[in-house]
């Protein structure tokens, strides 16, 4: 299956996205599941949970499950910044929304990728599971991660992310 194929490229070839820093990485999601940035809660440890999603906060008085990606990249845990972030995205799902707070080092901007910058995640010389990328896309002199979110989060919620593409339609 290619990767590409899940990814919502407008008639133009371009995808709006939030980027951020992951230690020394840029990842991207799409803007169109960006609900909050919020600055850093606190947050409470949720005994027996995945480490993926060890802790909740609460945010207005939602219970939002905060996510460490770190873990699923393979990456060591660091401590927070000043410019730690949470990015709170929000998942299609058989149930209804599920949203979910991203733990960020540094959250950048709202930027434009485009689909010829874009390639699938090489086979071989990759240090991340493979099939939690969905693309990577070349910007300026770096690369910008896609992660394949429904494969990361897929099996916390037991396979119940709705139909691939409905997570990226409003």
């Amino acid at each position: 299956m290619d990767d590409l194929t899940h990814i919502e490229w407008s008639p133009e070839g371009e995808l709006e996205v939030l980027t951020f820093d992951l230690q020394s990485e840029t990842f991207a999601v799409e803007a169109v599941l960006v609900r909050e940035i919020l600055d850093l809660l606190p947050e409470t440890a949720v005994p027996g949970a995945n480490a993926l999603v060890g802790s909740v906060v609460n945010f207005r008085g939602k219970i939002i499950p905060i996510a460490d990606l770190r873990l699923a990249f393979g990456l060591p845990r660091t401590n927070p910044t000043m410019d730690s972030r949470i990015v709170v995205i929000e998942l299609a799902t058989d149930n209804g929304p599920f949203q979910v707070g991203i733990r960020t080092d540094k959250v950048h901007e709202v930027a434009t990728l485009y689909r010829d910058a874009s390639e699938a995640p090489p086979a071989v010389g990759l240090r991340w599971r493979r099939d939690y990328l969905r693309a990577m896309v070349r910007r300026g002199s770096g690369v910008v991660i896609l992660p394949n979110i429904i494969a990361i989060f897929n099996p916390l919620l037991g396979g119940k992310i709705a139909d691939p593409l409905s997570v990226f339609e409003k």
